[in-house]
């Protein structure tokens, strides 16, 4: 298969605030098999290769690549780059999408239900008064998400728990660091708000690390770096996980390639409502994204 690929960068309308700073730049590689399309979007703070190391490996590629190369790959965000490019997604599944407190609305009438709000950002009894006072708007039947992204104490945890078991919060994703796994497994088995793993299980060594010391809740997967589709498919199904297959901001063709993974291993609202961040490369036309570049 002959191999080429193409980097882009694109900026944020207005810069994504997590509890890892702030984020105004989403860059990534878009590559091409014969006429095939796959993308490949590190995310190095959540524990997947480097921009850096997806360009070297590109760079170092052969110009025509077979499956035995792609099965040698290291990096698991080119792996599932690469092997997905092999198969292209063609599913669509019900979205999430992220939003700043104040833009539920026109969200809504986009025909989103299951929404996502940034927490441990601000001090914990400002922005629970924020939940509260958008938990009041959103209609009864609307989902809301909330992802602290490593950011919340023990202390802080427990508090927002005890908040979320008294309103409607689907559940809280990461509240604490991935060093604390044990604490996080106990607390999910004293609240009924349930406890989903992100930054703890941001590849499939590390899905299969948390689900063998006991990890039975939800599992948030960013199949972009996850690692080979194919085997994280496999693990799903094998063990029947409770899954959200979310976004690492990437463009259509890495979307659509998650979305199909999604379609395929979860019945829960998928985390890829995330295109109105961004003005460029939203096309749905895989050879117009290539030829923008």
């Amino acid at each position: 298969m002959r191999f080429e690929f193409r980097p882009y960068r694109r900026r944020f309308r207005q810069p994504l605030k997590t509890n890892h700073g702030e984020w105004t730049v989403r860059e990534g590689i878009l590559i091409r098999l014969d006429d095939r399309f796959g993308e490949i979007t590190p995310l190095e703070w959540f524990g997947s290769e480097s921009m850096q190391d997806a360009i070297e490996l590109c760079q170092s590629a052969p110009r025509d690549i077979d499956l035995d190369w792609i099965q040698q790959i290291p990096f698991p965000a080119c792996q599932f780059g690469f092997e997905s490019a092999l198969n292209p997604g063609q599913f669509q599944a019900m979205p999430q999408s992220a939003l700043m407190s104040d833009e539920w609305r026109s969200l809504w009438d986009q025909g989103y239900r299951t929404f996502k709000l940034k927490i441990a950002i601000a001090p914990i009894e400002i922005e629970i008064a924020t939940v509260q006072a958008l938990l009041d708007q959103l209609p009864q039947h609307a989902n809301l998400r909330l992802d602290a992204n490593m950011g919340l104490t023990e202390s802080e945890t427990h508090q927002w728990l005890e908040f979320c078991d008294q309103s409607r919060i689907e559940f809280i994703e990461q509240p604490m660091r991935t060093d604390q796994f044990e604490t996080m497994l106990k607390l999910s088995q004293m609240y009924r708000t349930a406890i989903a793993l992100d930054e703890s299980v941001s590849t499939l060594a590390q899905l299969k690390a948390c689900y063998e010391r006991g990890w039975r809740g939800i599992f948030v997967i960013k199949p972009a770096i996850a690692g080979f589709p194919s085997q994280l498919r496999q693990f799903c199904r094998e063990h029947q996980l409770d899954t959200v297959f979310s976004t690492v901001f990437e463009t259509e063709i890495g979307r659509r390639a998650g979305l199909q993974l999604a379609a395929e291993l979860s019945q829960r609202a998928v985390g890829y409502g995330t295109t109105h961040w961004f003005d460029e490369l939203n096309s749905e036309d895989f050879e117009e994204l290539w030829n923008s570049l």
